[in-house]
């Protein structure tokens, strides 16, 4: 069943890593509630007319920054455009340092009903360096206020190879985020993409990231302890215990059609994608003066279709059904690779079993590579 998907453009201030698209001027934030509102309202046949919403997903930017009167405007809207399923996950992303005890009580008496607190890290240098929000103290805090008003349903996101001299800092960080209990992580190897103050920084010689043994390290001593404290992985980068996954990202990776929202948005309806524009003053302006939501749409053919398929499904736990690319999307994938299949299971980066293809731990530190080794095209 489809899913909402809803981008809150704001942030206090940018974080060094983040290539997301956002800003830190609150000036629109008003009339971009008031868009969103009205692009439910023009884009409610989008997943067809029978569709029930089964998980909506406020990302950003920052959702938190909402008041609780923008966030009733848009929960009216969404109940009046689209059915809802009475056990619909919602999801808020928030900072910890948003998460207040006042604030916590507004969110637990909305429909929202899982929380993803942006963490990345319980060490204080490592904050500062990464330029948020919030502090080390708040961290553990935002988590534990909360709990105290009801959330049980909450995923926290970590971020590893961080520069460091060792991986100390990284294990203390694992074991905080463990002593807190929630049933879903995620946790990101810090990536330093060209745009951004690290990348800018990087091509400057201001800043050095750590060797790909380190961030590999890490990411072992993380699977090491997941599987140490009961939490499964169903995606590379996600963990839960178990049966508590991520209903609106796992129908992400399954290819479930969803509608996206908001500038920089996505749509997924089966057979096309749709991109929303980036940019904030010309979307608002398009949704209110013009009733229009400036977007580009790609049509997908089949063998973008096999490749999204290839993509998504060898970073989850399910594996690439080579049937289901074979018989759907009529790729034969065993006889057109065959001996980068073998070659796959003979170094020990992947498993065969079934016809459906499982990356193993070291074959997930080269999912990238692997998935485009196995494109078509």
């Amino acid at each position: 069943m489809p899913g909402l998907y809803l981008h809150i453009p704001f942030c206090k201030q940018a974080c060094h890593y983040c290539d997301f698209h956002f800003s830190t001027s609150m000036g629109l934030k008003s009339r971009l509630v008031e868009a969103l509102t009205r692009e439910l309202a023009l884009r409610r046949d989008y997943l067809g007319p029978d569709a029930t919403l089964t998980t909506i997903y406020f990302g950003g930017g920052t959702p938190s920054l909402l008041t609780a009167a923008e966030l009733d405007a848009i929960f009216e809207a969404i109940y009046r455009h689209f059915p809802v399923a009475p056990d619909a996950e919602v999801t808020l992303e928030a900072n910890p340092d948003d998460l207040t005890s006042a604030k916590v009580r507004e969110l637990a008496a909305s429909p929202v009903n899982r929380l993803s607190i942006g963490l990345q890290s319980f060490h204080e240098p490592h904050l500062r360096l990464m330029n948020r929000a919030h502090s080390a103290l708040e961290s553990r805090a935002g988590v534990l206020r909360a709990q105290a008003a009801g959330f049980e349903n909450i995923s926290v996101d970590l971020i590893y190879g961080v520069p460091a001299p060792s991986h100390q800092l990284w294990e203390e960080d694992m074991a905080a985020v463990f002593a807190l209990g929630v049933p879903h992580l995620s946790c990101y190897a810090l990536t330093i993409e060209p745009d951004t103050v690290f990348g800018r920084q990087l091509k400057k010689g201001k800043f050095t990231a750590p060797p790909d043994e380190f961030v590999a390290r890490q990411f072992e001593l993380l699977l090491a302890e997941m599987t140490r404290h009961g939490y499964e992985q169903y995606e590379i980068s996600n963990f839960c215990q178990p049966g508590r996954e991520s209903r609106h990202n796992s129908a992400y990776w399954r290819g479930v059609p969803y509608l996206g929202l908001g500038p920089s948005a996505h749509s997924f309806n089966g057979h096309s994608r749709q991109y929303t524009v980036a940019n904030n003053p010309q979307y608002v302006a398009a949704v209110l003066e013009q009733g229009q939501v400036p977007a580009t749409v790609e049509h997908l053919s089949p063998q973008d279709q096999a490749n999204e398929y290839l993509m998504t499904s060898l970073r989850t736990a399910h594996g690439c059904d080579l049937r289901h690319l074979h018989q759907v999307l009529g790729v034969d994938l065993l006889a057109q690779r065959a001996a980068y299949l073998t070659e796959l299971q003979a170094t020990g980066l992947a498993t065969l079993t079934d016809q459906v293809l499982r990356l193993t731990t070291p074959g997930k530190l080269l999912a990238d590579h692997i998935t485009l080794e196995l494109f078509q095209g």
